[in-house]
């Protein structure tokens, strides 16, 4: 008897085999104190995932191991600068999870310093890393509290590294909550079995977006904002779609940055790259960059698996 034939019968012959059982996904998601793990993992939970907060790495084999023997299917995990002793041995374990099928998705959130600091200041939650520094420095000047959060924030850049190369990076310094919940159901409703490209369009005067894997700026092209009818329209509407689309260094724009991706993408595709972000940036976030990142993201489509976000538009 063939496989073929085999899958439609039991071993006695007696009705339907079983299917195999799908393969375990794991969502691993790590990143800054105050970017949003929290927020994440309610998100996910929502979503019907099994959720764990701030598991010790020393588990997180064992943990899967027998999460797969009651067949569970998805799961998150989310882990912090609290386990910094042994997170060294994340990405080693992520490699023997992947070796043995499980689909591991990691994800890293970050945020700008003086993004983190303003939220650490408004909730008066103490840094995991500040320690004695920090209760030194509650009865100093505001000043001296401030930079010893800083310090403590730059260490946990730094002992969080070698866990952000190797994860998709989401810059939550400017989503509220609901943005960023949508952005991650979305992201992880991509499959896994191939590259998927994001395109984010961005304001300059906002900052550039840290999970930006390439950033382009626009802002030399002409700008519907001084067109008294489109100003209060996005990138998205047709008018101003086709004000930009008419123009010469509009179109040789587009093509420059399509070129420069499709020739670089299946080398990161080979480099087992999951994700990558090309941020596209104008003045306000709202014409040029939105335009651009529409028309990219529908050149790729049909290439490869692609995402798109507005980061000045989406949730408002």
């Amino acid at each position: 008897m063939t496989s073929a034939d085999n899958a439609g019968a039991t071993g006695d012959g007696q009705g339907p085999a079983r299917v195999p059982a799908e393969p375990l996904e794991l969502v691993l998601i790590t990143g800054m104190s105050g970017s949003g793990k929290s927020v994440v993992l309610r998100a996910l939970e929502d979503a019907g995932y099994y959720c764990v907060d701030n598991l010790p790495p020393e588990l997180l084999l064992s943990f899967v191991d027998l999460e797969q023997e009651v067949a569970a299917r998805r799961v998150a995990i989310a882990m912090d600068v609290r386990s910094a002793i042994s997170l060294p041995q994340v990405p080693a374990q992520l490699q023997a999870l992947k070796s043995r099928g499980v689909q591991v998705r990691p994800l890293f959130l970050d945020s700008s310093t003086d993004t983190l600091v303003r939220r650490f200041s408004e909730t008066r939650r103490r840094h995991p890393l500040s320690g004695e520094l920090a209760a030194e420095a509650g009865a100093a000047a505001p000043a001296d509290r401030q930079h010893a959060l800083i310090d403590a924030i730059e260490l946990e850049r730094e002992l969080l590294a070698d866990l952000r190369d190797q994860a998709h990076v989401i810059d939550t310094s400017v989503l509220r909550s609901a943005q960023l919940q949508g952005y991650v159901k979305t992201l992880l409703s991509a499959p896994t079995s191939r590259l998927t490209l994001v395109f984010e369009s961005f304001a300059f005067k906002r900052g550039i977006p840290v999970d930006a894997d390439y950033a382009f700026d626009v802002r030399m092209l002409p700008n519907p904002h001084y067109e008294p009818a489109l100003r209060e329209l996005t990138g998205r509407d047709a008018p101003v779609a086709d004000f930009l689309r008419v123009d010469p260094e509009v179109g040789r724009m587009f093509s420059h940055i399509e070129r420069f991706v499709d020739e670089w993408l299946p080398a990161l595709a080979r480099d087992h790259r999951s994700y990558v972000t090309v941020a596209v940036g104008c003045t306000g976030g709202q014409h040029r960059s939105v335009y651009l990142v529409e028309r990219l993201a529908a050149a790729f489509a049909g290439r490869w698996t692609t995402l798109k976000r507005h980061r000045e538009l989406d949730g408002h």
